[in-house]
């Protein structure tokens, strides 16, 4: 068996979805970026354009790297659509996932040091990774046309994990194909209209980045459209055939829906003070909203729904599941 393969081995036996390889070679999409950023498509995200230069080039990110391991972390919870609001994005339903994969990759980096490596550094959406170029190159799936990593047989309820080492390990083939075919159910879902066209998403249109990155009160007409969420969004991953065929739970009990806002009104937060907020959230993705965040959130949220228009249409075509 040879050491790349040792490696995809442990990872499935730490749990993990699934497990690729890369170098950390230029992204030949670059200037994609470039065009994305000066599109103004980033908004306040300002880190994005300070960390351009590292993106578009993870050879700067850990010196001396030699290979990219990728890993997916599966975070599908199973649980039904929340309904009225306040809905909460999956990913965000259980432990702060920046620190418990960050903590699932750790015995998977061992085992690299264990092997030989002197270099094994670890993120999960930390950093100035470009995780789904890599993961896209480590031939762990494509980019849907909702700009998410989608995997074959699997879907895109995953987080992305990588470990930059000096081990020069054995590559994985890029998936090449185009599985979405002429399906656009993502783009015809997104109540805000922030996928301007396929694999392009503006997001200061996005309910994700309304809710969590914006400074200040959410922007008509995009506070009405917010269809009861409250942290982040889940409609394009949701209405994927991908996820609606083959999205499985998790077995990782980090990951399970804590239930905290089930059911609760607008004076859950109006009432919290900020020492509460860090007891029962704080653990949580929801922290970085910070309590005057998740206050603005559930007052546009909950009054949002009252312009809840029927559900999307399904689209136009459908994605290639065969």
């Amino acid at each position: 068996m040879t050491l790349a393969a040792a490696v995809r081995r442990r990872a499935e036996e730490l749990g993990f979805l699934a497990c690729g390889i890369t170098d950390p070679s230029p992204i030949p999409e670059g200037g994609r970026l470039d065009d994305w950023l000066a599109s103004g498509y980033a908004g306040v995200m300002r880190y994005l354009h300070r960390q351009a230069r590292k993106r578009k080039d993870p050879r700067l990110i850990v010196p001396g790297a030699k290979s990219v391991v990728v890993v997916l972390d599966n975070y599908y919870n199973g649980d039904p659509d929340p309904g009225p609001a306040p809905r909460v994005a999956r990913y965000a339903r259980g432990d702060d996932y920046h620190r418990v994969t960050r903590q699932r990759l750790e015995p998977l980096a061992e085992f690299l040091r264990s092997r030989g490596a002197a270099v094994a550094h670890s993120y999960a959406d930390s950093g100035p990774v470009p995780e789904r170029a890599l993961a896209l190159r480590a031939g762990l799936g494509w980019i849907g046309k909702n700009t998410m990593l989608i995997r074959p047989g699997a879907g895109s309820f995953f987080f992305i994990g990588t470990i930059f080492t000096d081990l020069p390990l054995d590559h994985d083939a890029t998936i090449t194909t185009d599985h979405c075919g002429s399906c656009t159910r993502c783009l015809d879902a997104c109540p805000t209209g922030a996928l301007v066209e396929p694999r392009v998403l503006d997001a200061t249109r996005c309910i994700s980045y309304l809710t969590i990155e914006q400074k200040g009160p959410i922007p008509e007409p995009l506070s009405a459209r917010l269809e009861g969420w409250v942290f982040g969004c889940d409609i394009c991953n949701e209405v994927c055939p991908w996820n609606l065929r083959f999205a499985e739970a998790s077995s990782a009990e980090e990951f399970r829906s804590r239930d905290d806002l089930a059911g609760a009104g607008v004076d859950l937060f109006e009432q919290m003070d900020e020492a509460e907020f860090t007891r029962r959230f704080g653990d949580t993705p929801l922290e970085r909203a910070g309590l005057q965040g998740m206050r603005r959130n559930f007052r546009a949220a909950l009054a949002s729904e009252s312009s809840v228009s029927e559900p999307a249409r399904p689209g136009r075509g459908g994605a290639d599941v065969s």
